[in-house]
């Protein structure tokens, strides 16, 4: 995948990996895409994509509790084919789960030839969220051999057609305390309280630290990690809107082309059934 300019300025710089080093808002002086430009975009090229069948894309999003990951991903399948996009999302790992390779629960879910798939997190919560709430005895970690585990496994992706797109959704320490306190304030965000999040938040300083870690040694030009500001959602959805856009137009540039053989006895079906 060949970024641009624009898309590299969002790049992980892995020599500069704690968050605090990258903004949560953005400068006022960025010129980004309109997000309504994007998703328009994102819509007509997603179904080159599924009409094509030949490369798959994998939008991996990570980020803190109330990062805006669910209407982020939400926002980007506005003018999605529901054919070609799908969306899952991963929490703690269940007891079956938690039997296999940490890459198994996420295998049968990767888009096939065609398909843009979204994860709200991924296995990548494997060296992140596992490190700070195990599902197993601490000392049977492997963490290096994890690390290692995911680059190998998203070259293997790369290589064999389909693009791999992280992102992490920077935000700050009081814009976090201002999401969680809305979900109590407001009636139709309260579903969402649950005592993780308290939790998340006694724990925000560790999960942000091994996150650092995790994203410094899983950053690869074949899969790199982009870190967006996340204080102000519209302006995150615009910047992933336009970065995916971009990866969109290079996987599939064009519809395929048709075959006049084909067409001819189309017609001849349409007309020998009244079709005229």
């Amino acid at each position: 995948m060949k970024y641009t300019a624009f898309a590299r300025s969002w790049f992980l710089n892995p020599e500069k990996s704690e968050f605090n080093g990258y903004p949560t808002e953005l400068d006022d002086s960025r010129d980004i895409p309109s997000l309504e430009a994007s998703l328009e975009d994102i819509g007509e090229y997603q179904r080159r994509l599924w009409a094509n069948r030949k490369k798959a894309l994998l939008l991996i999003v990570h980020g803190p509790d109330t990062s805006g990951k669910d209407s982020l991903i939400r926002t980007l399948a506005t003018y999605a084919d529901p054919a070609g996009f799908h969306a899952w999302s991963f929490s703690r790992p269940t007891e079956m789960e938690a039997l296999h390779d940490f890459l198994w629960r996420v295998t049968p879910l990767l888009p096939g030839y065609g398909q843009m798939v979204a994860f709200n997190r991924s296995h990548h919560e494997a060296v992140i969220g596992e490190r700070v709430w195990p599902v197993r005895a601490a000392e049977t970690y492997n963490w290096p051999a994890r690390y290692q585990a995911i680059c190998d496994f998203e070259r293997h992706l790369v290589s064999e057609g389909t693009c791999v797109v992280k992102v992490w959704l920077n935000l700050s320490e009081d814009e976090h305390k201002r999401r969680l306190l809305k979900r109590l304030d407001k009636p139709r965000k309260r579903w969402k309280f649950d005592r993780s999040d308290i939790e998340g938040w006694k724990q925000r300083a560790t999960y942000q630290a091994y996150a650092e870690e995790a994203l410094a040694a899983t950053h690869t030009e074949d899969a790199p990690w982009f870190v967006v500001p996340g204080d102000r959602k519209p302006e995150a959805r615009a910047i992933i809107a336009a970065l995916v856009a971009e990866v969109l137009k290079q996987l599939a540039p064009d519809y395929p082309a048709e075959h006049p053989d084909v067409l001819a006895e189309y017609r001849a079906l349409l007309a020998k059934n009244g079709v005229k």
